[in-house]
């Protein structure tokens, strides 16, 4: 078995204490650090993120799948060209104001930054304004993903829908929204470009969104 299939499988599985040593032997043994990313973690993540889908696997397992590439990255890091990580574009991801909820927040950025996005996080209880600002900040970002887990704060997305649109970011920028209350109907209501239910489908729609 190759270093890079040990990789892929570690990440899977969740071998936290065993994948910063398999990727160093990687490097150690000539691997191409953008190899050990593009072929061996990011498949991993998005095979989790399909398993996810299926509910093959769950929070738990997804969750430490993450933190195990997330150490594997640390040790590549140094070593990649400087467009490797975040080649996809930015991504500016927050939950909406009034909703402190963060773990599926969590698990999206994770999964988008695993798609080889760069992930601009904005925490929780985040005002359209914030939003609005940090694209001025970022004027080359792709995406703003949007979250909101209460019912009581569904109005929040359709209010930073509306002040990103306002703001003339309508065609430069698209909006992702999602959460447990969120559906397409009300994705398609308040003019969001796409609504995902789950931190796997997320991923895979950010790259749809860019490509």
């Amino acid at each position: 078995m190759s270093r890079i299939s040990e990789i892929t499988i570690a990440v899977e599985s969740g071998k936290q204490k065993l994948i910063e040593e398999l990727v160093q032997e990687a490097l150690d043994d000539g691997e191409s650090p953008n190899a050990i990313l593009d072929k061996g973690m990011v498949p991993a993540m998005m095979s989790v993120g399909e398993k996810f889908q299926k509910n093959e696997v769950f929070v738990p397992e997804l969750l430490l799948a993450a933190k195990t590439m997330k150490k594997g990255v640390e040790i590549i890091r140094p070593h990649l060209s400087s467009d490797a990580l975040g080649k996809m574009g930015k991504v500016i991801i927050g939950t909406v104001a009034g909703d402190l909820h963060d773990i599926g927040k969590n698990l999206v950025a994770l999964m988008i930054e695993a798609a080889g996005f760069e992930v601009i996080d904005l925490g929780v209880d985040v005002s359209p304004a914030k939003f609005v600002e940090t694209l001025k900040e970022h004027p080359d970002c792709k995406i703003i993903a949007a979250s909101a887990l209460l019912t009581t704060t569904m109005n929040s997305l359709k209010n930073t829908v509306d002040e990103v649109h306002a703001a003339g970011y309508k065609d430069k920028v698209k909006i992702m929204i999602g959460g447990a209350p969120v559906t397409q109907e009300y994705a398609d209501k308040i003019h969001a470009d796409a609504y995902t239910p789950d931190a796997g489908s997320a991923a895979k729609k950010a790259i749809e969104l860019v490509s």
